[in-house]
């Protein structure tokens, strides 16, 4: 028996509905992912099965004594309290008393490695997410429902939390744009889209295929019933041949499809976004030697050298509260270095995305926000303003509308729609990705990798940064920037090899001597070894490719959480032979040749 059921469901608030007719059911066990658009109704959804609402029609069907818990997308304002108070608060809500279970709030805040005592509103955000995570489980509830778990998370805090889920082993439901999490973490997909539920019973990367084929089907159908529809208009036009009582039946079919294309809810639009690009910047963009930065007697960013040229695209990683805006401006100029120079070349034109979106002004509707014109010029041409919002989504009605009535992802939408109306050669995002629907993100995605200028990129979506970047700028908690090629994925590679050849202590130099020269060629020992080598490289790729393919299977994720973790496991142990391997290669090889 399912664990909970919603049959024939409808919810609105006014408008259109949210829920039409729907049925679904949530088996023990299960991971679904709810994907669907931004204001489709995703929380909405969420807060219905949690039973903070009740639906308008249907009924929801829950097993007796089923135990729901929520972690909601923000913070709630106002929790305040030691770390231990706010996880009890877990047990309390859902009607249990605290007296004889403090060793259960205990437990979870040692599983979760957190500190009882620590004031909650001294927390950083990612750490904040983890109390509450731990209060919504500290219950034992049988469905957990997460939403947008990894907003405002950095990229170390959401691995932990990839990791803690997969462990977990009780049945979630969660909403997320982090392309990741979700290939990593469902077992089944269900998509909101226009008010009904569609279920999706395989991996990301298919459900992109095939709900691609099922759109491509529902236009080619729509385009015939609007070619019968308008047929069947002209032939009512003529007016006495309709009236003939012989057809009658062809009029009530005609009023019928009227009503059903009266009824169809046209899917919504997808963002058209444009980048106005100005004139061509000079060959050297920014070029920063020894640079450095800090206050309150802290260094935040030290000994910075880097060389960013025209059409680079560089990711900017590290910790939350590491620095990663600081070197945003150092490298902009708005922050001068404190010692140090950073040198920028000719002819730059800089857009900046800020992830605070400070710039909008949420007085103003979302048209003055863009433009206090009616008309505006872009790449050469003059729009309306209201024709140029819809390219975002934002339908007149919604563009006189004020800013702070505007969910996340409008913000998001309304502050690119608003930094795009300026020509650029450089485009700086600081966390663009917060709040948009995997649609638009990967519009956007495509947007940068196919933009002709240079782009400076602050992101903890891991997907996001592979597919656009070119080089990745590290910050380290120590103020060090690391600097390597490629994104994320390449980053955590060379910084995994360079753990492995690092020495503990480091040796004291002894002096060479012409005796001892000799002993740096290769020994019959080593020349067999560095033989086998390349066999032993070609091997454990293929077994790291293995392991790859396996965890890529849909039902890989439908194992217990220890065999997920195991398999994890090997898969590391793997990649670190394979790094290790390596650089023994090109030891061997480099003295093989002296």
């Amino acid at each position: 028996m399912a664990l909970l059921s919603l049959r024939d469901v409808s919810l609105a608030f006014g408008g259109p509905r949210l829920l039409d007719h729907v049925d679904w059911q949530v088996e023990r066990g299960e991971r679904v992912c709810l994907l669907g658009r931004n204001g489709e109704g995703k929380s909405t959804l969420l807060k219905l099965v949690h039973g903070e609402i009740v639906p308008d029609d249907g009924e929801i069907i829950r097993q007796q004594g089923l135990r729901i818990a929520r972690l909601p997308q923000e913070v709630p304002e106002g929790e305040c309290g030691a770390v231990f108070q706010v996880v009890a608060e877990g047990l309390t809500e859902a009607g249990e008393h605290l007296s004889g279970s403090e060793h259960r709030v205990d437990a979870i805040i040692s599983r979760m490695g957190l500190d009882a005592e620590t004031p909650f509103e001294t927390l950083s955000s990612g750490m904040k997410r983890r109390v509450l995570l731990a209060k919504a489980i500290v219950n034992d509830p049988d469905i957990l429902l997460l939403d947008e778990p990894t907003n405002h998370l950095d990229i170390e805090a959401i691995r932990w939390l990839e990791d803690f889920l997969l462990r977990y082993g009780g049945t979630l439901v969660f909403v997320t744009h982090d392309r990741v999490l979700l290939e990593r973490l469902a077992t089944r997909i269900v998509e909101l889209d226009r008010a009904h539920l569609y279920d999706w019973a395989c991996d990301y990367p298919t459900f992109l295929k095939r709900k691609e084929e099922l759109l491509a089907a529902e236009e080619r159908q729509n385009a015939l019933f609007d070619k019968k529809l308008a047929q069947e208009e002209v032939w009512i036009r003529k007016g006495i041949e309709a009236r003939r009582t012989r057809n009658e039946g062809r009029v009530r079919a005609l009023k019928a499809m009227r009503e059903a294309r009266q009824q169809r809810r046209d899917r919504q639009g997808t963002a058209r976004i444009q980048v106005q690009t100005a004139d061509r910047s000079g060959q050297l963009v920014i070029e920063a030697k020894g640079a450095g930065f800090g206050y309150d007697g802290r260094i935040i960013i030290r000994d910075l050298s880097t060389t960013i040229m025209r059409g680079d695209k560089v990711g900017i990683i590290g910790p939350n509260g590491s620095g990663k805006t600081t070197l945003l401006r150092l490298l902009l100029g708005i922050t001068a270095p404190q010692e140090g120079t950073i040198r920028h070349g000719t002819n730059l034109e800089v857009a900046y995305f800020d992830q605070l979106k400070a710039v909008l002004d949420d007085e103003k509707t979302v048209q003055q926000n863009v433009s206090e014109y009616d008309m505006i010029p872009i790449n050469g041409q003059s729009r309306h303003v209201l024709g140029y919002l819809q390219d975002f989504l934002f339908p007149p009605e919604r563009s006189r509308s004020l800013a702070k009535f505007l969910s996340g992802g409008e913000r998001s939408r309304l502050l690119l729609a608003k930094l795009f109306t300026k020509p650029s050669n450089v485009l700086v995002l600081d966390e663009p990705t917060n709040d948009l629907d995997i649609e638009t993100l990967e519009l956007l995605e495509s947007l940068l990798v196919e933009y002709p200028g240079t782009v400076l990129l602050v992101s903890h979506d891991r997907a996001f940064l592979n597919d656009v970047v070119t080089s990745t700028l590290t910050v380290e908690p120590d103020g060090q920037v690391r600097e390597c090629d490629g994104g994320y994925d390449d980053a955590v590679r060379q910084r995994q090899a360079e753990k492995l050849v690092e020495p503990k202590t480091t040796p004291t130099p002894k002096p060479v001597e012409a005796s001892t020269a000799v002993s740096r060629k290769l020994s019959f020992r080593e020349r067999k070894e560095l033989e086998a080598l390349p066999q032993r490289v070609e091997d454990l790729e293929a077994a790291v490719s293995a392991v790859h393919q396996t965890m890529a299977d849909p039902a890989f994720y439908q194992k217990g959480g220890n065999a997920i973790a195991l398999e994890k496991q090997k898969l590391e142990e793997l990649e670190r032979e394979l790094a290790v391997a390596f650089e023994r290669w090109e030891e061997l090889e480099a003295r093989a040749s002296d």
